[in-house]
C-alpha cells in the first residue's frame, strides 16, 4: 500500500504566513512597512527608524533641488555638445572655441605626428605612418576645395601655409 502521508511537492506547499502591514509579530530588528516606532537591529544595535511618508519627503526634496538648480542653470547657458553652446561656452569648460582655424590646427598636428620620428612613449614604437599623414593632408585638400571663395584672407593664408609645409614635409618623409 501507498504512504498517503507523502510529503507535498514543492510547487503544492503554500508560503509561509508574512506578518500583517503593521504588525508586532515581525522578527526582532526588522519592521514592518507601517511600522513607525523605531526598533532595535538585531545585528548592530543601532535603532531604525521607518517613515511612511518618505517618498513624499523624497519628492518635495528633488522639486526644491530642481528649483534650487534652475537659476545655476540660465547663468551656465546651454548644454555642453548643444547647438546654442558657444566660444563663451567652450572657454568656461577650459576648451579651445570651436573654430575653422581650430579645425585646420587638428589635422594638421595629426599629419606632422603621422610624418615624425617620434615613438609612442607606452610601446616604443614609432608613429610614423605615411598613409595616415597622406590622409589627413588630403582632408585638408578637400576643406580647401569645398571652402574656396567663402574663407576669410587669414582663415585662406592659414590653410595654405599648412599645406605647402605639410605636402613638402611627406615629400621629404616619402623619399
Amino acid at each position: 500500500m501507498a504512504d498517503e502521508t507523502a510529503t507535498p511537492s514543492p510547487d503544492q506547499r503554500k508560503p509561509a504566513p508574512q506578518p500583517e502591514h503593521g504588525s508586532k509579530d515581525a522578527p526582532p530588528g526588522r519592521q514592518t512597512p507601517g511600522d513607525a516606532q523605531p526598533k532595535q537591529a538585531a545585528a548592530g544595535g543601532s535603532k531604525i527608524h521607518v517613515d511612511t511618508d518618505w517618498k513624499a519627503q523624497a519628492r518635495a526634496e528633488k522639486e526644491r533641488l530642481a528649483r534650487e538648480a534652475e537659476p545655476a542653470r540660465a547663468e551656465a547657458g546651454p548644454a555642453p555638445g548643444t547647438a546654442a553652446a558657444g566660444p563663451r561656452a567652450a572657454r568656461a569648460r577650459g576648451v579651445p572655441a570651436v573654430s575653422f582655424a581650430g579645425l585646420i590646427q587638428m589635422l594638421a598636428t595629426q599629419a606632422l605626428i603621422f610624418l615624425s620620428d617620434e615613438r609612442d612613449p607606452q610601446t616604443g614604437r614609432s608613429l610614423r605612418n605615411l598613409g595616415l599623414a597622406k590622409h589627413n593632408i588630403d582632408m585638408l585638400s578637400v576643406l580647401e576645395e569645398k571652402t574656396r571663395g567663402n574663407l576669410t584672407d587669414e582663415e585662406k593664408r592659414l590653410l595654405d601655409r599648412y599645406l605647402y609645409e605639410l605636402r613638402m614635409a611627406y615629400v621629404a618623409a616619402a623619399s
